[in-house]
């Protein structure tokens, strides 16, 4: 028996009957394309369900407006990257995904990069951000103040996000052909550090034109 489908808010069926997660699925594969691809403000709603094959009226009845779908799009992809091995592995899984070759396992990453110029996409993004990224590395900042653990949280993070910018939207040399093993390793060391709270040694104590801390 064929599975029921679900109707196009026309009296109709879509073009590929499906029922409602389908359809749901379909609509968030297609909003995450668009949105890493254009950014928020030139996908439309019209266009995220002509990608997905259905009626824009069944986006409505799912996601409310363009809004819910923005946040719902790009929070599955963000528990995929969060809830995928444990926290302390977080920095490493991010980066794995702002680098992957393959643009299906980073289009929140490109939703982020692209939509940032959107005042709705932006509030949205903060919180996503704040509440699952930045609020995780900051459980891994080494200090026991709060305010210091957010700060060193969202230095990674911005650092991260200018690097996903830097290789894949404005395409920079070296950074943009760099062997990503090399890139991550280095990352690794310097945001590492940053959580850690280490350094060779203070600003304050190196002289000018010398490497060597000042005694």
């Amino acid at each position: 028996m064929a599975a029921r489908g679900e109707s196009d808010g026309r009296g109709g069926r879509p073009p590929r009957p499906r029922d409602a997660a389908a359809t749901r699925r379909a609509l968030l594969e297609a909003a995450r394309e668009l949105f890493a691809s254009v950014g928020y403000d030139a996908a439309t709603v019209r266009a995220v369900a002509d990608r997905a094959g259905v009626n824009q009226a069944l986006l409505f009845r799912h996601f409310g407006n363009k809004e819910g779908l923005f946040a719902e799009a790009i929070s599955g992809e963000a528990m995929t990257v969060l809830e995928d091995g444990p926290p302390e592995e977080l920095l490493r899984r991010t980066l794995g995904a702002i680098m992957a070759d393959d643009r299906s396992g980073t289009e929140l990453f490109f939703a982020v990069l692209r939509s940032t110029g959107s005042s709705e996409a932006g509030k949205l993004m903060r919180a996503e951000l704040e509440s699952r990224w930045a609020g995780t590395f900051a459980t891994l900042a080494a200090t026991d103040d709060p305010d210091d653990a957010a700060l060193r949280a969202e230095l990674v993070l911005a650092w991260l996000l200018g690097i996903g910018l830097l290789r894949t939207v404005i395409a920079t040399h070296p950074i943009a052909g760099a062997d990503p093993d090399t890139i991550s390793a280095h990352v690794l060391r310097g945001a590492q550090a940053i959580l850690d709270g280490r350094a060779d040694a203070p600003a304050s104590t190196r002289t000018a034109g010398s490497d060597d801390p000042a005694s």
